[in-house]
């Protein structure tokens, strides 16, 4: 096929303008949605965008079912982690949680070390967030880490763990209810708080990068103001990380790298470039939805140490989205915020590396309902072979997960 059509829509479809290019590019065919679960229950995939949710043999998905849908979660509500099965797409219970959101879940992972039966999610038991490793054939705890996990190594063998607590009183839908970790409320640039890296075999855990550590890389915070770290990725070979610092009251953001050592900590932008989503190509080139030169917001490329930094989508991807990578590092999937237009439609779109062509595959009506702390971002992921894509939204008026399948 030579250029897709646009796939199906929730509303009716209005085509983007595609800037002329040298090169033709070969769309894939794109599947209608494919809701995973309907038992009248309110379903989201496990984890944040851009993290993997299948097993390596892609027939499983990780997903939470819960009630709500009105609120924020506190500790007392607990959510249902599940298997479907996508090719019967029944729904198999494993395990409850209280550490979630519906922004990240509760942080599901496969584990690169068993990547078709091993997974890893946060909890809170007696009083403290940690993670645990579980087999989700055998429904067997493996394993319990002492520490809440915000970003597993491609490898599986390490993580990355971040303050929930913290993230609750300045992040709250980013956050977990109840007192899990020690929130330092009281201290803007904790010396002893920040970015820790796991050995997941042992559970022992090291302080990489304190808050302290990026004091006079960030703006300068008012009094009565702390700085929080959030959104921690690895690079795709294991030697970097990527997160975000940020502020209250004001909510300035830096956007920071440090290899797994703790050491090559430096910024990724000039002054007011800020940053806000992400996601590595490789082990060195890194997308950050960032204002670029100041001005515009936009999916902004670049090679650390580098400043090439390059705006992609021909000016069509000038927003902040939710920008992924394929596996195989040709396509780029990205969405759009339900706000950001009168009809309330979210958007997403794929873009070819090589030409920065950009096609729609699909619209989907937010209802107003859905806002604030428990609002439905896209959140598109990509499956371990690229052919599909899994998206969660609220468009049939409840929160489910989707998966789009695609044919190149």
């Amino acid at each position: 096929m030579l250029i897709c059509i646009i796939a199906f829509s929730c509303s009716e479809p209005s085509p983007i303008q595609e800037k002329s290019s040298p090169n033709t590019v070969h769309f894939p065919e794109v599947s209608e949605p494919i809701q995973l679960v309907d038992n009248g229950k309110e379903h989201l995939y496990a984890s944040y965008y851009g993290i993997n949710s299948f097993s390596a043999n892609q027939k499983y998905a990780t997903i939470l079912e819960t009630d709500i849908n009105d609120r924020l979660p506190t500790e007392d509500d607990e959510a249902t982690l599940g298997l479907v099965n996508l090719e019967t797409m029944e729904f198999k219970p494993l395990t409850t949680t209280r550490a979630w959101n519906f922004q990240q879940g509760c942080m599901a992972h496969w584990l690169a070390t068993s990547p078709d039966s091993l997974i890893i999610y946060n909890d809170l038991r007696d009083g403290k967030f940690i993670s645990i490793i579980m087999n989700v054939h055998t429904q067997e705890e493996i394993k319990t880490i002492p520490h809440p996990v915000s970003a597993v190594s491609p490898d599986g063998k390490k993580a990355v763990s971040i303050n929930f607590s913290r993230l609750r009183i300045t992040r709250s839908d980013y956050g977990y209810g109840g007192e899990g970790q020690d929130k330092k409320e009281n201290v803007q640039f904790p010396e002893d708080d920040g970015i820790f890296l796991i050995d997941l075999e042992t559970g022992e855990a090291d302080l990489i990068v304190s808050l302290a550590d990026v004091k006079e890389l960030v703006p300068e915070i008012p009094e009565d103001g702390i700085e929080y770290f959030n959104h921690t990725l690895f690079s795709r070979g294991g030697s970097k990380l990527f997160w975000l610092a940020r502020a209250i009251p004001n909510r300035n953001t830096t956007s920071l790298i440090v290899n797994i050592d703790g050491t090559g900590l430096e910024r990724c932008f000039p002054d007011d470039w800020a940053g806000s989503h992400f996601d590595w190509l490789n082990d060195e080139e890194l997308m950050v939805t960032s204002s670029y030169e100041g001005k515009q917001y936009s999916h902004v490329l670049y090679t650390t140490g580098k400043q090439d930094y390059k705006r992609l989508g021909n000016g069509l991807l000038d927003f902040d989205g939710h920008g992924a990578f394929s596996p195989d590092e040709k396509w780029m999937v990205t969405d759009t915020y339900a706000g950001e237009n009168a009809f309330r439609e979210q958007k997403i779109y794929l873009m070819d590396m090589k030409t920065n062509a950009v096609r729609s595959l699909g619209q989907f009506v937010t209802p107003a309902s859905f806002k604030g702390h428990w609002r439905c971002d896209i959140h598109c992921r990509w499956s371990p072979n690229g052919d599909m894509i899994g998206f969660n939204s609220v468009h049939s008026g409840s929160r489910q997960a989707y998966l789009l399948k695609l044919k190149f």
